[in-house]
């Protein structure tokens, strides 16, 4: 079986070493060493210099949100996982829907001030299979209306904009480091923020409202992680570097072998440098798109219609028409793309699909 993702896992033997030292210090939790030389290599590997590692990307977003004090209307994509949009819901704000841009697959820009109300507190824009968002426009539109901003970055480790970390830009930018992610910790995330006041809120956040031992400031939540995920995270920090090299590589034989089917694919923003997070494929046709993913499934090969269905279509939002977000679910696939991937795999993908496609 050809799976759609499959984790990285480093040598063993140099897992089991982290694991041995926590036996030794018999510290498991509560930000002990391993998670704190983590976020410190974290930090210097992004080049940013406030991180927080927390338990997942999902509470990232919550935290997020709600150490930015938002209230009222969130606009937000949906054309993204179901966590962005249900965080907002969880935190009592309402998702105001924005349309995407049809060569980016990235909130469109140019529909966001329509959208505004008095009730818009922010906008929670997702860098859409690590392809980053008009940064720049969004920006230009958060300070005329003095929006707050945050980004779901959780497809954008190694990601740059302008020359710089895309978790540097926004109030806020959040991440997962889910064990599907190019780079992981099994289960985890991270927040970062610019503004030290916003940082340390979120620290306290992400335990209980600690200020201390016996002190506690604001609410909180358990959003704390292990130093078993911080183990992993350090484990796979030494192959950060091969793994977006090899997914490039891939990336490149995926063209190769598709390119005679011309098929459309997300346009990277011309001041980005990408990460080959995913390579995702539009098909001319629903009825296209539904065949190639049921052949790979007859032939073994797990494809993934993602994002799929948009997010405006979830039970629990009000319901709105993104004509250009509910085209593109319906013929994008998310083909194969993991480390572990073989020249051979590939071949064997792109056959099916041609055989399929002709």
């Amino acid at each position: 079986m050809i799976n759609v993702t499959r984790p990285f896992l480093p040598p063993l033997a140099e897992y089991q070493q982290y694991i041995a030292d926590i036996w030794d210090r018999n510290w498991l939790t509560n930000n002990g060493p391993l998670v704190k030389e983590l976020e410190a290599q974290l930090r210097a590997y992004l080049n940013t210099e406030k991180l927080l590692f927390l338990s997942n990307g999902t509470i990232a977003l919550q935290i997020a949100i709600k150490a930015l004090d938002l209230q009222g209307e969130i606009i937000t994509t949906p054309f993204s996982y179901v966590a962005t949009t249900s965080s907002i819901v969880w935190e009592n704000c309402t998702p105001v829907f924005v349309d995407i841009d049809k060569e980016s697959f990235n909130i469109d820009p140019k529909l966001i001030e329509a959208s505004i109300t008095d009730k818009t507190s922010a906008i929670l824009a997702t860098h859409v299979y690590g392809n980053p968002c008009d940064i720049d426009a969004i920006a230009t539109i958060a300070e005329k209306h003095n929006l707050k901003v945050i980004y779901d970055a959780a497809h954008c480790f190694g990601t740059l904009y302008k020359g710089k970390s895309v978790f540097e830009y926004g109030d806020v930018s959040t991440t997962s480091f889910h064990a599907t992610k190019l780079f992981h910790t099994t289960e985890g995330g991270a927040v970062v923020a610019k503004d030290s006041a916003i940082l340390t809120c979120m620290e306290r956040m992400r335990n209980f409202g600690h200020a201390g031992p016996d002190k506690f400031k604001g609410i909180g939540i358990n959003g704390k992680n292990s130093e078993m995920h911080a183990a992993m995270g350090l484990a796979n920090m030494k192959y950060v570097d091969h793994i977006l090299a090899k997914r490039e590589l891939d990336h490149k034989l995926y063209d190769q072998r598709l390119e005679a089917l011309q098929l459309q694919k997300p346009k990277i923003d011309d001041k980005a440098t990408f990460n080959y997070a995913y390579y995702a494929v539009v098909f001319r046709t629903t009825e296209e798109c539904i065949k190639v993913f049921k052949a790979l499934a007859d032939n073994e090969i797990g494809a993934r219609r993602y994002f799929y269905p948009v997010l405006s279509s979830l039970d629990y939002v009000d319901p709105q028409t993104m004509p250009v977000a509910e085209d593109i679910a319906q013929r994008v696939l998310c083909l194969p793309l993991y480390e572990q991937l073989t020249e051979d795999d590939i071949e064997k993908i792109c056959t099916v699909i041609l055989k399929t496609l002709n």
